[in-house]
């Protein structure tokens, strides 16, 4: 088994964070783990990117290649559209709806949605807003991890264990907001 992984977003939206907790649940879990980053221009709102893998077996680079992801989880839906050729043709998109408007030529919004929803099982939901109904908008990354639960190779019980022992240090009222956040990503339909 081998799970191969596009995360991305804008600075400050927690993608690192979504990669951290998703790797920590593999380790847990007894799968291998490798992961590459690039920040880019993140603290000025610009690209932040990560590949993240994870198998039973050996894993011999962090990099993913073109057309080889099974799953795209993106915190901004441009964001997503920028990575396509990675994902493999049966992969699945998990994005926010929300933009960020950082550019003054942002496309369309309709049309990058349309783009999104072609690709066969993406799924395209509203992030900060079932975040906020969890207790923080900031909290969208742990929605979105939620939705892309189902199609990751750890079970759910990991992966809220790992945003347990990621939030601890921040009080147990922060870790319950992110666990909200989780299960109202894992509930979403």
């Amino acid at each position: 088994m081998t799970c191969n992984m596009i995360l991305c977003g804008v600075g400050g939206q927690g993608v690192l964070s979504l990669a951290a907790i998703i790797a920590k649940a593999s380790l847990s879990s007894h799968l291998n783990v490798r992961q590459s980053e690039v920040h880019g221009m993140s603290q000025r709102g610009g690209e932040v990117l990560a590949h993240l893998r994870i198998s039973d077996g050996e894993i011999y680079s962090d990099l993913v290649s073109y057309g080889t992801a099974d799953l795209i989880i993106s915190m901004e839906p441009m964001e997503s559209l920028r990575y396509l050729e990675y994902l493999k043709p049966d992969g699945i998109v998990v994005t926010a709806a929300e933009p960020v408007v950082n550019i003054g030529n942002y496309p369309d919004l309709e049309a990058v949605y349309a783009k999104i929803a072609a690709v066969s099982g993406s799924l395209c939901l509203k992030a900060e807003a079932l975040a906020e109904e969890a207790g923080s908008k900031r909290a969208s990354n742990m929605v979105l991890i939620g939705a892309a639960s189902p199609y990751l190779p750890t079970d759910a019980e990991s992966l809220k264990q790992a945003i347990r022992d990621t939030f601890a240090a921040k009080g147990e009222s922060v870790v319950e907001t992110n666990l909200k956040a989780f299960e109202a990503g894992r509930n979403h339909q």
